[in-house]
């Protein structure tokens, strides 16, 4: 998507002039988020003096540094001095003169150009789209479903069961199913608590099931005006 562009600048959308665009610095950003503890790197250990000294003598205005909050402690294990590195990182930043600043404020700049993202992108897998959530049927199903159902959830008026369904909505869950093989495949198992993906896909469509009854429920108690109207939305998200 950058092409020749360096993503240490910020950057309108084509499509979206008013969104300001923040280009992940993907070679910083992973060496903490999965080249820290990594023995074989040859930048290993990495410290934050080594660390501070390469976002320094970066080009361009900004240097935008996105990681998992999973990589501290989990992807990184306190034992790697995750840890420490994090807490003595500002300090390192501020020894350089670099500040750190909150998107907003990067936002405000000028965009010195314009990025064109025709399809959705993501930092997940070889292919760094959406099939790590999209890739087979089993998570195209589920999704459908999902979000069939909102429509209902909505009627219900039901603060607890949107919530529910909110939560349902959080990405892992179609993550667990992906049926990758090879590293992606790897990476995939490596998170999931479901022995394999198919036991992610029955668990997460039972959940459904028994959420779909309680809104059905629901709906059949309620006495406010339009009621069939809405019944009959909790009847097609269930077909």
């Amino acid at each position: 998507m950058l092409q020749w562009r360096s993503p240490n600048y910020v950057y309108a959308s084509v499509t979206a002039p008013g969104l300001r665009l923040l280009p992940r610095n993907y070679r910083l950003s992973d060496d903490i988020a999965f080249r820290f503890a990594e023995r074989s790197w040859r930048e290993w250990p990495l410290t934050v003096d080594k660390y501070a000294d390469w976002v320094a003598a970066s080009q361009g205005d900004s240097v935008h540094l996105f990681i998992d909050y999973e990589t501290l402690g989990e992807h990184q294990w306190e034992e790697t001095g995750i840890f420490d590195f994090v807490r003595l990182l500002p300090e390192a930043f501020a020894r350089r003169g670099i500040q750190t600043v909150h998107p907003s404020t990067l936002a405000s700049r000028t965009p010195v150009g314009g990025l064109s993202y025709p399809t959705p992108t993501s930092w997940a897998d070889l292919e760094r789209d959406v099939s790590a959530w999209l890739g087979n049927g089993l998570q195209e199903s589920a999704h459908r479903r999902l979000y069939r159902l909102a429509p209902a959830v909505r009627a219900c008026r039901d603060t607890g069961l949107l919530e529910q369904w909110r939560r349902l909505t959080t990405s892992d869950h179609l993550y667990y199913m992906a049926t990758k093989w090879a590293a992606d495949g790897d990476v995939h198992t490596y998170f999931s608590p479901y022995d394999t993906p198919y036991d992610a896909f029955i668990a997460f469509m039972n959940v459904m099931q028994d959420l779909e009854q309680r809104v059905s429920a629901e709906l059949a108690d309620a006495t406010e005006a339009g009621l069939d109207t809405e019944a009959e939305l909790i009847g097609a998200s269930t077909r």
